[in-house]
């Protein structure tokens, strides 16, 4: 079983050859973002996409209700459904889904998010409405591997649901996370647009689990979410590799082994 996540500009830019590469394998299950997709059509609303710094250092986009009814239709319909289409001309099964198809993926939703922001020359924290943002709490890990047994790629936009029914944005890097831990996952692939960890302009080879949050301290926002989600998945046994999804063939650093891993 492998779970694969690919987001933003690196998954926009190099579908095609990201979708093919999967083609190649049996059994995976493919979590996918969009969000450079999600800014393009809320320009074209008249919306200007607004992402926040959470207290401890992690770009996260803000979403109201709003912005909630357009991530939905983009990724949970438009983008989800080309992968989809995608695949089945590769001759693939494929399945599109969101979180709330099934429960598959259940979510709190969070009332409030404690941010940093600049007030002149001074950064200071304050808390503001959690808007439609979820942390996910669990998943149908049993659905996913029945599909896949029944030979069906899943492809799985990042919305989860509430216990009260409500639809939330939710990390991709964590849903693909949290899916890989429920489905024992054999591998998690974090496919980004660099060849790995960067840290000087060196890729880092290998990470520990126990090393990943405080490496996670002194890296950028958006890399460094992948990072503290692989260490806590590797912990559980899964093998987890963040690697360059640009290329004509982006998987293959599960047979070189390019990139960075992060190991228990």
């Amino acid at each position: 079983m492998i779970v694969v996540k690919a987001g933003g500009r690196t998954l926009l830019n190099n579908m095609d050859n990201i979708v093919r590469d999967i083609a190649r394998f049996e059994g995976v299950v493919f979590v996918h973002g969009g969000g450079d997709l999600v800014d393009e059509w809320e320009r074209k609303m008249g919306i200007e996409p607004k992402f926040k710094i959470s207290a401890s250092g992690i770009k996260f986009r803000y979403t109201d209700e709003t912005e909630l009814e357009v991530f939905v239709a983009v990724l949970g319909g438009l983008l989800n459904k080309r992968i989809v289409s995608s695949l089945e001309r590769l001759g693939k099964k494929a399945i599109g889904l969101t979180g709330a198809d099934g429960k598959l993926v259940v979510a709190d939703r969070k009332k409030r998010v404690i941010v940093k922001e600049k007030v002149g020359e001074r950064e200071i924290k304050r808390a503001i409405p959690g808007g439609y943002t979820g942390k996910i709490k669990e998943v149908n890990g049993d659905l996913l591997t029945k599909l896949v047994e029944m030979g069906y790629t899943p492809v799985i936009a990042p919305i989860a649901i509430s216990e009260e029914g409500e639809l939330l944005n939710v990390n991709g890097d964590q849903m693909a996370s949290e899916i890989a831990k429920a489905v024992r996952a054999d591998y998690l692939v974090l496919l980004t647009d660099v060849p790995g960890v960067l840290m000087n302009g060196e890729v880092i080879k290998e990470i520990k689990s126990s090393e990943a949050e405080e490496i996670a301290k002194e890296i950028g926002p958006g890399m460094n979410i992948k990072v503290i989600m692989a260490g806590r998945v590797a912990s559980s046994g899964t093998k987890v590799v963040i690697c360059d999804g640009t290329r004509e063939n982006p998987l293959r650093c599960l047979e070189t082994g390019e990139g960075t891993w992060v190991v228990p």
